[in-house]
């Protein structure tokens, strides 16, 4: 792909009601891998033994090394919700797990699942949307172990979404009233009971894994070391499902088939393909940043990345395909790791006990907000400033606070203040909050469990990998902070097409070559 002065200035200097950038005609699908919980400096880190997907990806894309969820309540829902969106959560709508994909109107099909699942939440459009809008022929499949990973990368497009419920892959009644035949044939091939009862043991020979195994705080206290042995306790294996490395390597193949099935790729035209593995976040939970098993979880990961790049291309020209690899969040140390071996300040906090202490004002807590339904607060009329002061004076004195907002004085915080910038990333003008808060380093939201958490939007939490893949991008690192909001109004370049409405997101024209330019900028 050649880009002439007259392009590198259009694109440049794009700018809502102005033509797209000439795009490359040839690429035929965009891939979407999102590796959940994925931190930015696990490609670096284990860069000397990738030997697969990782490795062609780090070695000859554009890695945008210091990628950021740059946004409060660094969690699932809203993570996804800016990677083709180019918005963040505060435009999304995304703001909470809690608060995502759950709509009891959508029910997963054929159970009696009261809970369902539906991007109804989800505000405005996504790359798809775009791509819609120039050509009505455009398809797509989103796949994922969680239901919120698959569905908000689409947005609100009633298209092929599936996840992984109750061990086959399913989908919801906001997408269909029944699965096709090649989502049943291949349902039908699972085979649970192998799954569940296959020992994990190392990839490498011991040797490889620097991570001692021996901690006694990981996975909650208890199979902490390797190997890891089929479960045997009542539920376990439910349990157990979530955290087996080789769920996504199922999910990729589930991919490939939809790829197959669908013709994804085919049409000389752009298609759009998103992927979200899931188990590195389970294990990463479980065991920490810091562990052996989350090593030897990513070594996997980048296997069968590898063997589904290899399988692709035999279905479709690799010159012919773009792929994106990123993340939904990061994660900090566990607390306990922190303390012990890098003998640094670290420790649990919740607003929980904030919260009890309002609850007769309505008040809830997730992670570093605390919330009500203001419209009725008023109603009964409660002084919202009031009550919100009273909250964040509570919630600044418990230990590994660093920071608490309300309404005003996120309001009044100056530009500079990071903190600050978070929350307005996250919170939509219309959400009702009461306080929202920011953690020391080191310092995780928890119930009180021994999981790794990443909710406190610590830097270990917002940074994430970010990097372009294919024929005409060229291999370098790039060390410049970016944002994930970035990805999709640079893909839309690389493909032609422009966002339908603003974004928050810049195009990163070092993927064509040059510095970053605004594109439909807010």
């Amino acid at each position: 792909m050649v880009f002439d002065a007259a392009m590198i200035a259009l694109l440049a200097g794009m700018l809502p009601g102005q033509p797209a950038v000439r795009g490359d005609s040839s690429i035929s699908l965009v891939v979407l891998v999102t590796v959940d919980q994925m931190r930015a400096d696990y490609l670096a880190r284990y860069a000397g033994q990738w030997s697969g997907g990782f490795a062609r990806i780090y070695n000859g894309g554009t890695v945008f090394e210091h990628g950021q969820q740059d946004h409060g309540a660094t969690e699932t829902a809203p993570g996804h919700s800016t990677l083709l969106s180019g918005r963040y959560p505060a435009h999304t709508g995304v703001v909470l797990n809690s608060r995502g994909v759950q709509d009891p109107s959508s029910p997963v099909l054929g159970t009696a699942d009261t809970v369902g699942a539906s991007p109804r939440r989800f505000r405005g459009t996504t790359l798809y949307d775009w791509l819609l809008a120039r050509d009505a022929g455009t398809r797509v499949l989103s796949v994922s172990r969680k239901d919120r990973a698959a569905i908000f990368p689409i947005g609100r497009a009633r298209v092929p979404v599936y996840w992984l419920y109750n061990g086959t892959f399913n989908t919801s009644r906001y997408y269909a009233d029944s699965l096709p035949a090649w989502v049943q044939a291949f349902n039908r091939r699972i085979d649970l009971n192998a799954l569940t009862n296959i020992s994990w043991n190392l990839l490498l020979p011991e040797s490889s894994y620097a991570e001692p195994d021996s901690f006694g705080f990981e996975n909650g206290g208890a199979d902490f070391t390797f190997p890891h042995r089929p479960a045997t306790v009542p539920g376990a294996v439910a349990r157990r499902l979530n955290q087996l490395p080789w769920i996504d390597s199922l999910t990729l193949d589930f991919a490939l088939q939809g790829v197959q099935a669908l013709g994804l790729g085919r049409r000389g035209r752009p298609d759009l393909l998103s992927i979200s593995l899931s188990t590195t976040d389970a294990v990463g939970h479980a065991f920490g940043p810091d562990s052996r098993e989350i090593h030897d979880q990513l070594l996997r990961v980048d296997h069968w990345l590898g063997q589904f790049l290899d399988s692709l291309g035999r279905l479709l020209p690799n010159a012919n395909t773009v792929l994106v690899l990123t993340a939904d969040h990061g994660v900090t140390s566990l607390p306990e790791y922190t303390v012990t071996v890098r003998h640094r300040p670290a420790g649990r906090v919740s607003l929980a006990g904030v919260a009890r202490g309002a609850r007769a004002f309505g008040v809830e807590s997730d992670g570093g907000l605390l919330f009500a339904n203001l419209d009725s607060l008023r109603g009964h009329g409660v002084k919202i400033d009031s009550v919100s002061q009273a909250l964040a004076a509570e919630a600044l004195a418990l230990p590994g606070v660093a920071q608490v907002y309300t309404p005003r004085s996120l309001a009044q915080a100056p530009a500079a203040d990071a903190g600050a910038a978070l929350w307005r990333h996250l919170l939509p003008a219309d959400y009702g909050w009461l306080v929202s808060a920011t953690t020391k380093p080191g310092y995780v939201w928890s119930s009180g469990g021994l999981d790794a958490e990443h909710s406190s939007a610590n830097q270990d939490d917002i940074e994430v990998p970010i990097a372009f893949y294919g024929k005409s991008i060229a291999a370098q690192k790039i060390q410049r902070p970016v944002s994930t909001t970035d990805i999709a109004p640079t893909l839309a370049a690389l493909l032609g097409i422009t966002p339908t409405e603003p974004v928050d997101g810049h195009t990163l024209t070092e993927v064509f070559g040059r510095a970053s330019a605004v594109v439909r900028e807010r």
